[in-house]
Formats: structure tokens, sequence, C-alpha cells
């Protein structure tokens, strides 16, 4: 009989010695805990199949057809619309065709991407229309008023253009805003003829800021300006159109409502409830608006997504509790839902009355999505839900995509929705008996959700208030905290009563308590406001870190596995590339009337022409500078005269401001870097920025580099868009600046105006 095999000895010599298996493999030389990896792999490839099941693809969706919308955005010129339209649909119909491969969730991601581009460049060609591109002195102008707005200290409206008369120019715009000495705005629906200066739209005042003659094109806007001597009223060539007829029927109600609230309230506290109510909130003071911005509670006079929750939820609950009272409904019959609905028609009409803006719309779309939920039976507050209207928003208004009302509002709703899906609700959960559960009978259950959502909130619209506005508020939790339950359980809904109550005469009294919480709002405001550090100044960053904070967000906020936690990291990157961002040396007007310069202090000093407020505000934002026009620093080592100014870099060279010809030859002779918004002689030794280089790139930011500049520009190398058409024939795009020649320049001699007021 065979005996049983037995474990064969393992040999005594040096090949016995080595390690067998995995640890083998790896040459011997892998380190301890190597068995890990393996692990570390699978547990990485399981949350990837799970952020990749079934539903997870539609929150996604968004995402990538906004990308899209944001490289139409990026482009120096006009996509050309039948080929991204053909494209898009090719690459739709072969993600369809791959439905059930692997590759369905890439390739249909892909031609999201390009729906959006498409999407895009069609509203474009849709609307388009001509841009002023030169000023206009005397224009006469015919036309129908569609929109009034009531300000601090004009007015100002748009005029739909019907006839335009203007000398040495052959331009035809279709409609212009114009201001007004205030009270002298004409009524909406009315036909006028005037003189009026007309300007081309704001561009940015700087590279990197925002562009508002790109809002101004998509609202169909050509021009601005002013109105030169009286308005006349006529009577008008046609009856202007159902769409007219329209404006002046919702302005009246609009002028109605402002009237019953004056007849209570005065001052902000009636700027505040008409801009409530109404969406206009352009008659709200400076230090108002500036307190309500600087606490943080700025987003309370825009009418978003809060005023219509509220709205929608008060009508809601209303009609609700009103149908609940009646025993046959409530039993036989789905009151939910037909509160729902109710609370739709409500929404609808304030998205009416408050002018139906980009950002209203927006909020409305939101709200409509989530009631049309409620009234089929499906859960209200999604991932879903947001997805959905992040798609109507950007189909109907691709142009909101770079708005940043747009940015914080679905920023701030994608971080509430997500806090709402793991569970917010359950957070504070507490046996009946624990001391936590008593303290919420107080209401503290409801304070610390309160707290937690404003904290999410606050923190996923961060990087966009820094990137649009400069400054964050460390302080915005507790003006919300202390404001929004004022605001939501006394102002709107006492708001909405007054409306109700209007017809009949009888709405004085909601006007009273809404002024009530007005006040209270505006001194947590203005409280706020003047603590220590209320306002943190953030330099101006560029476009990438946003783009990268954004996909930190958007992986913290749609992702569910452990994997979320990588938009962290994502985010910590943005933050550090935001925060190391170099500040450039000279800022220079699109004008060439104001140039900025950074002394030896670190700190801008202006040699300005011009009286323009609004460019030096802006320019200090985005510098992280406290100090404001009427700061005596800001002309600290300026020395001017009639021909001009000079001032020195932080390494002794001369920046000069050239106003007049005659002082071109003896700039060019001293200073490294002249300004002119005249042409420049040809063999001045110096670099210069004049009028050519200012027609054709705009603002400029210079940044030292050796002994010159490096150059960013508003207007890129070959941009023509629409809203911002190239200057003709022009030719001056280079990137950088640099001395004509390399030998040593004669040292200026003259001495400073405060060295000789010192000696004297």
């Amino acid at each position: 009989m065979a005996e049983p095999s037995r474990p064969q000895r393992v040999s005594q010599g040096i090949a016995g010695t080595w390690p067998t298996g995995r640890a083998a493999s790896a040459g011997g030389f892998a380190p301890a805990g190597f068995d890990l990896w393996p692990a570390i792999v699978e547990t990485l490839r399981r949350w990837a199949g799970a952020e990749a099941g079934a539903g997870r693809l539609l929150p996604w969706v968004p995402v990538a057809f906004g990308g899209g919308i944001a490289l139409y955005f990026a482009a120096d010129h006009e996509p050309v619309l039948w080929v991204v339209a053909a494209t898009a649909v090719a690459l739709t119909l072969g993600a369809v065709l791959l439905r059930r491969s692997p590759w369905f969730a890439p390739a249909f991601l892909v031609a999201a991407v390009v729906a959006g581009l498409a999407m895009a460049t069609w509203k474009t060609a849709r609307i388009s229309h001509t841009v002023l591109t030169k000023p206009l002195y005397s224009v006469s102008l015919s036309g129908f008023v569609e929109t009034r707005d009531i300000r601090e200290r004009t007015d100002r409206f748009v005029l739909r253009v019907t006839a335009m008369e203007a000398q040495r120019s052959d331009v035809q715009l279709e409609r212009v805003r114009l201001s007004v000495r205030k009270g002298t705005a004409p009524e909406v629906g009315s036909f006028v003829q005037l003189k009026a200066r007309l300007l081309p739209p704001i561009s940015p005042v700087r590279p990197g800021s925002y562009d508002f003659s790109r809002d101004m094109f998509f609202q169909g806007i050509g021009a601005s300006g002013f109105v030169m001597g009286a308005i006349t009223a006529s009577v008008p060539p046609d009856a202007g159109g159902l769409r007219l007829r329209y404006a002046a029927f919702m302005q009246g109600l609009r002028d109605a409502i402002d009237a019953r609230i004056r007849a209570t309230l005065e001052g902000d506290n009636r700027a505040i409830a008409t801009a409530l109510l109404t969406g206009r909130r352009d008659a709200i003071t400076t230090p108002v608006n500036d307190a309500m911005f600087i606490s943080g509670l700025g987003h309370v006079l825009s009418i978003s997504g809060y005023h219509m929750a509220v709205v929608a939820g008060v009508v809601f609950f209303a009609v609700r509790a009103l149908l609940a009272l009646i025993p046959g409904l409530a039993a036989g019959f789905a009151i939910k839902k037909w509160s729902a609905a109710a609370a739709l028609v409500a929404a609808a009409f304030y998205l009416l009355l408050s002018g139906a803006e980009v950002a209203t719309q927006r909020s409305f779309f939101m709200t409509a999505v989530v009631l049309i939920a409620v009234m089929v039976d499906r859960r209200a507050i999604t991932f879903r839900t947001l997805a959905v209207a992040a798609l109507i928003v950007l189909a109907v208004a691709p142009e909101a995509l770079v708005h940043p009302s747009f940015q914080m509002s679905f920023a701030a709703t994608l971080g509430l929705v997500a806090l709402v899906q793991i569970g917010m609700p359950n957070l504070f959960a507490s046996p009946d008996h624990s001391a936590t559960a008593r303290v919420a009978l107080w209401g503290g259950r409801e304070i610390a959700m309160l707290f937690m959502a404003s904290m999410i909130a606050g923190l996923a619209t961060t990087p966009y208030a820094a990137f649009h506005f400069h400054r964050v508020t460390p302080f915005g939790v507790l003006a919300n905290l202390g404001a929004m339950p004022v605001v939501s359980a006394l102002v709107m809904p006492a708001g909405l009563l007054g409306l109700l109550a209007a017809p009949f005469g009888l709405d004085g009294v909601f006007w009273w308590l809404m002024g009530i919480g007005i006040d209270w709002m505006v001194m947590v405001s203005r409280w706020v406001a003047g603590l220590p550090g209320a306002v943190g100044h953030i330099p101006a960053f560029g476009i990438g870190p946003l783009i990268a904070a954004s996909l930190g967000i958007i992986v913290l906020g749609l992702l569910r596995t452990p994997l979320r936690w990588s938009g962290a990291v994502v985010l910590l990157f943005a933050i550090l590339w935001g925060l190391s961002a170099r500040q450039p040396d000279i800022l220079i007007a699109g004008d060439g009337q104001s140039v900025a310069v950074r002394g030896g202090d670190g700190r801008l000093h202006l040699i300005r022409a011009s009286k323009d407020g609004f460019l030096l505000k802006e320019w200090l934002a985005a510098d992280a500078d406290p100090r404001d026009a009427n700061t005596s620093s800001l002309a600290d080592g300026v020395s001017c005269d009639e021909a001009g100014c000079v001032t020195a870099l932080a390494d002794g060279r001369l920046v000069a401001l050239s106003l007049r010809s005659e002082a071109l030859a003896d700039d060019c002779s001293r200073a490294a870097l002249v300004v002119t918004a005249r042409p420049a002689p040809p063999d001045c030794a110096a670099m210069v920025v004049d009028r050519k280089r200012l027609a054709s790139q705009g603002a400029l930011a210079l940044t030292q580099t050796g002994d010159g500049f490096a150059v960013r520009a508003v207007k890129a190398r070959g941009a023509n868009r629409p809203w911002s058409p190239a200057a003709a024939g022009e030719g001056v795009s280079e990137l950088t600046l640099m001395p004509l020649s390399k030998a040593p320049r004669v040292r200026d001699a003259t001495p400073s105006e405060a060295d000789l007021a010192a000696e004297d």
C-alpha cells in the first residue's frame, strides 16, 4: 500500500529563503502592507460602479450641457450654427445607438456638451441685432417705451426704436436704454420722440471683469445713453403690438402696488417692499444697499428661489388648510395636488409681476418642477428635480450660465439638496425624553437646521461672490439667522396679504406689518455690516480657479459614495490657486483717461483724467483695496499739470499719461511707458499704449516681466463677438510690451513736488 503523499521539504538553499506569491512578483522590494493596494483598487472600482449606476446619469446632463454653453462664451468668434447643430444631432443619434453599450453614458454626455454649444449659438443667432460701436452725440429717436426703472437719482427706460437719425451715421438700432432726470421718464406703452446722446454698451473695465455689454445684447439693447432736452409724446404710427400692451398693463399694475405701499411706507422701507413684490429695486439708497450686501442679506433684494419658495409655500399651505376644513373634500379628493396647482398659479403671477427677468425665470422653473412633482406623486426635492430645472433654464436662456445669480443660486440649491439627501431633518432627531427634544419644543431644532442650511448655502456661493464681487461675508450666517425668520414669517406673508387685500381697500395694515419686518431686517444688516471684519476683501483671480471650484462643488454635491470627498481636494486646490494669483502692476482704462500704477508700497496709485467712479470702485475692489474714491492716498506720488500726469512704478521707472499732443515728446524721452488716447509718434522711445491699441484691445492689465510688460486685454487676439464687435482695421494685438532700445535711458532729474514742498 502506497504511503499517503506528504509535503515535500523545502530546500534550505538560497532559493528557499525568498518569499513566494504576490510579493515575489514585485521583485522582493514591495513595501509592507502591499496587499492593501488591490483592496483599495477594488474599493475604488466599487464606488465608481455605484456612481455610474442606474439613475445616476441625469444629474450630470445639465453639467455637460452647461459645459457646452461655457465653451460657446469662451470662443473668440461665433461658431457656425449649421455645423454645431448637425454635430449635436449626429452625436445624439450615436449615443442612442449605443444605449445598451457601456459607452452610452460618456457618448451621451459628449452629445450634451455639443448640444449646449449649439443651443447658445442658436439663441444668439435668433436675437441678433446691431450694437453701437462708436458714440453718437446728437441722435433723433422715435419709438415705444417698453420698460421703466425708478432709481435713486435718475430714472431709466428702454425705447423700442421705430425711427433713428444721426449725423454722419446710418446705423439703425432696435432698442436703446436711456437715462433721464428723476420723475421725467415717460409711461410704458407711450410713443415718444426725443434727442439723445448714445454710447456703446459698457465693456469690461479690466480684463476678467464682468461684461455688461453681453447682458445688454441678450436683452436686445444695442446702446445706452441719456436724453438731451424734452421728451415729446405723439401719436404712434401703429398700436405697438400685444407684447407692448401687456408690458404697459403690468407696469401699471406695479405702479399701482407701489402707490399703495407709498401711502403707508416711505424711504427705504417703501423701496424694499416694492423690490420684494415687483422686482423694482433701484430706488434703495446706497448705504442700505451696501449694508444688505456686506451683511450677506443682498439676496433678499433680488427676487430669487427663496422668494418663489415663500410665495408658493404660503399659498400651498394656506389653500391646503382651507380645503382641509371641508370634510368632504379632505377625505375624498387630493387636496394636496389642488394646493400645489394653486401655488403654481401664484408663482406664475409673481413671475409676471416681478418683470420675468432671467434670474426670476430660473427661480420659477425650479419652483414649478417641485410643484409638478408633488402633483404627480414624485419626490419633490431630489437631484433629478434640480437637473430638470437647470436644463430648462439653460435651454431657455443659455446666457444665464455666466450670470452670478444663476451660479450662486444653483450652487446654493445643490448644497441644500445634497443636505436633504443625506437626511438633514433627521440629523437632530432624538428620543422624546432627551434634553435636545425639550429644546426642540422651543424651536431649537428649526434654528439648528436654519443655521446648517445658511452655512452650506453660504459656503457654496463663496467662490462666486469672491470672483464676481471680490468679497466674502464671514458673518452672513449670523445675518441670515437674525433676519430670514422674520422675512419668511412676517415680511413676505404680509406682502402677499397686502396684494390680496388691496382691491378691497384693506391693505394698509399689511403694508404696516411688512414695514415692521423690513425695519428689523435693515437693523440686522446694519449691525452685521458694522462688525469688525464684516467685509472680507478678495483680490481678483482668473476663470481657471472658478471652474475648478465649480467642479469641486459639483462633485461634492452630486456624488454619493466617499468619492465625493475628492471634490474637497479639488476645491482646496482651487482656493490655493485663486489666492496665489498675481495682481497686475498697471491698469489702463479702455478710453485711455485713467491709469492705475502699483507703487513701491504695493498699492495702486491713480492717474485720472475722468470722473468714472464705477471704474475706480471696480479697480480697487479687484485689488482687495478697502479705499474709496475719496481717499487722498490714491494720488500719492502722482504729479500732474494741464498736459498730463506721471507716477513711478515700484522700480522707479516712470509711467506717463499724456493728455495733450505737445506733452508726448517730453513723455517719450523721460517715461518708460506712455499712455495716451491720441496717436503716438512713431519715433517714441518709450513703450506706448495709444489710441490704436486701446481701440483694438480695450482696457488693459500689464504685469512686469523683466524690462517689459505682459499684456492682458479685454478683447483677446482675434476676438469678434456680436456683443463686442472687433474694431474696424484693428492691427495691434501683441501680448507683450518691450523697450525699443537696450541703451541706458537718461536719468530723470526732476524732483518731486513733495520733496520741493519739504525743502521750502
